[in-house]
């Protein structure tokens, strides 16, 4: 954490130096000009193709050391001044990269499925929202190394956070929201809840993610899909941002609990719960039918996420598990479904 007020931003402003010295001399290390690794890794990830070339295309793996990811916003409690402030929060940006990771799902599919100890054994863990593993380990596993957030399941967060941050050892919390929800002068309501968090658990990595960087999202998502999110009525899902970071962070991912995008058309489709740890809501399949369709209001279209995933699947190292499934071919065409007006 950076120092206390009385001296912070003299002693953040000499770090900031000898942190640009080091980069600097790292720069000269690495030889010639261009984008340093992880700049390009993000930037790759940010213009996945629309058609892949073909699959089995994987990314270069980082050197060791590498790893920062940018736009997240570290959180610290705010007791010092506005310049302190910005200066420690670009000493603080978010540094993670993993060989292996299991992204875990929220779905029904995960019951019964005895997966937990193949999940524990990858490097890292990446979770969704208020998703629970105690009572649920045999199936999901217990592990968490990174668990990211909608601004929606913040005050279950906290209402659980004897189970869902105490427990999670070391893990980092990215959190995700409209920016008025993120501002920090003191109306952000996820910022001010991100600041109490802060103070009950000191130690808590938590992280926002920025308005730049939700707009790269946003942008992403056209990309993909050809839809304007805002004119298309569209909230991307956790499962979108999820998926995006750990491409980021990842060389190989392992989905567990994520059906392909035509699994719901099978009309001998298994009815599985829509979350694992609520086997009395809705079902997963109508779930996804009812978003994808709506026009009035706002909704998730979960199908035409699995798609782009599906597509990224192509070339990335993303592999499916609880159902097993791999990426059909480019050839096979699939009508959309009719939106209800």
């Amino acid at each position: 954490l950076c120092p206390p007020q009385r001296h912070g931003l003299a002693v953040c402003l000499a770090l900031t130096t000898m942190c640009t010295s080091l980069l600097l001399m790292y720069g000269g290390i690495g030889g010639g000009g261009g984008h340093p690794e992880p700049r390009r890794r993000q930037q790759q990830v940010a213009a996945v193709p629309s058609r892949p070339p073909g699959r089995g295309q994987h990314r270069p793996a980082l050197p060791v050391g590498a790893g920062l990811l940018e736009g997240y916003i570290s959180v610290v409690n705010r007791k010092m001044s506005t310049a302190e402030f910005e200066v420690c929060m670009s000493l603080q940006p978010l540094k993670m990269h993993c060989k292996s990771c299991a992204l875990v799902t929220s779905s029904g599919h995960l019951l019964g499925s005895k997966q937990g100890d193949r999940i524990d054994e990858t490097e890292c863990v990446i979770r969704m929202n208020d998703a629970p593993t105690q009572g649920y380990g045999k199936d999901v596993g217990n592990k968490t190394s990174l668990r990211v957030i909608a601004h929606s399941s913040i005050q279950r967060i906290l209402r659980n956070r004897n189970e869902l941050l105490n427990m999670s050892h070391g893990a980092v919390f990215i959190f995700w929201g409209p920016s008025s929800y993120m501002r920090r002068d003191g109306k952000g309501l996820v910022y001010n809840n991100l600041q109490l968090m802060n103070q009950i658990l000191p130690q808590l990595k938590a992280y926002m993610i920025s308005r730049h960087k939700m707009l790269q999202f946003d942008d992403l998502f056209k990309r993909e899909t050809g839809k304007d999110r805002k004119i298309s009525n569209t909230w991307l899902s956790t499962g979108w941002f999820t998926m995006t970071i750990a491409l980021e962070l990842c060389d190989r991912i392992n989905v567990y609990g994520m059906v392909p995008p035509d699994f719901c058309r099978d009309p001998n489709h298994l009815s599985v719960p829509y979350h694992y740890y609520e086997p009395l809501g809705p079902d997963e399949c109508t779930m996804y039918i009812s978003h994808e369709r709506g026009r009035k209001g706002s909704h998730h279209r979960f199908i035409t996420e699995k798609r782009v995933f599906e597509n990224w699947a192509r070339t990335f190292n993303i592999h499916f598990f609880q159902p097993d499934w791999e990426p059909e071919p480019l050839t096979v065409n699939h009508p959309e479904i009719k939106p209800v007006v």
